[in-house]
């Protein structure tokens, strides 16, 4: 019994519940990766993914066991845009989730439990609709012919237009902004806090905001290396978390520097941009 209690204690604790999220979605897109690999090619997915081919292929060789195959259209585009995010981007959300809880700790329980989930529950929401519209552009891109049935560009005028605007993006102010408030979670509930469960939800849909602003164009370079290309989420996880930690202000001015130089690069290659 005791041991039973411990167990559902553990299971009730939202970094638990958090962490699941997180692993569930990455297992995923592994698993869909796998899949898009068996019909596609590993190369199909975008550069990098060979380094993957041993876990895909043994994840495609139990997708045959279950019966499984790759599933296609505007909903699955959708729905995997939204593994993609949550894989990539809830990670990028513990600095404002742990100065959640140190704040419901310090308040003597008057922030309830549901809180975090609440909160949580808002910054998902925003990049849901952000997903929708990814998944959509993604679907209409493809049947144009400027991306591939994998996600990736076709067109050099539209990876030189994502290069650019992310680089250029970079710059702006809106996205210092963002930035700002992302940098500082503390500073932000300062300012935007609002009581109870209720309150979390409104505050989790600014920050999600705020998140979504800081990060959409970086998102959509997804397009340029593959929208299911594990290696690149990988990346890109890794230099949006550090993009929102006080040392990226270190970090975003570089990044789209060369950001523009690799859109310069690839308008430069292709004799149809001259």
């Amino acid at each position: 019994m005791a041991a039973a209690g411990r167990i559902l204690r553990l299971a009730a604790d939202p970094w638990v519940g958090f962490s699941t999220l997180v692993l569930v979605a990455w297992a995923s897109l592994f698993a869909a990766a796998s899949e898009l690999a068996r019909f596609s090619g590993m190369a199909a997915l975008g550069p990098g993914m060979s380094g993957f081919a041993p876990i895909t292929g043994a994840l495609a060789d139990l997708a045959v066991l279950c019966g499984q195959h790759a599933p296609s259209g505007l909903v699955t585009t959708i729905a995997m845009w939204c593994l993609m995010w949550v894989a990539m981007m809830a990670p990028t959300a513990l600095p404002l989730l742990r100065t959640y809880r140190h704040m419901a700790a310090g308040s003597g329980g008057r922030i309830p439990r549901a809180g975090f989930h609440a909160l949580l529950a808002g910054y998902l929401v925003v990049w849901a609709l952000f997903s929708a519209g990814a998944g959509a552009a993604q679907h209409l891109l493809a049947a144009a012919g400027a991306v591939t049935d994998t996600g990736v560009s076709a067109a050099p005028w539209l990876t030189t237009g994502l290069l650019a605007a992310a680089g250029l993006y970079q710059f702006s102010a809106l996205k210092h902004a963002c930035l700002s408030r992302c940098r500082s979670p503390m500073a932000f509930f300062l300012s935007s806090w609002r009581p109870g469960a209720r309150g979390a939800l409104a505050m989790g849909l600014r920050h999600g905001a705020d998140c979504v602003g800081c990060c959409w164009a970086l998102m959509a370079l997804a397009f340029v290396g593959g929208t299911m290309n594990l290696a690149w989420m990988g990346v890109a996880m890794v230099l949006m978390i550090v993009e929102k930690l006080p040392i990226g202000r270190r970090l975003t001015a570089p990044l789209g520097a060369v950001l523009i130089a690799a859109a310069g690069f690839v308008a430069a290659s292709d004799p149809l941009l001259h």
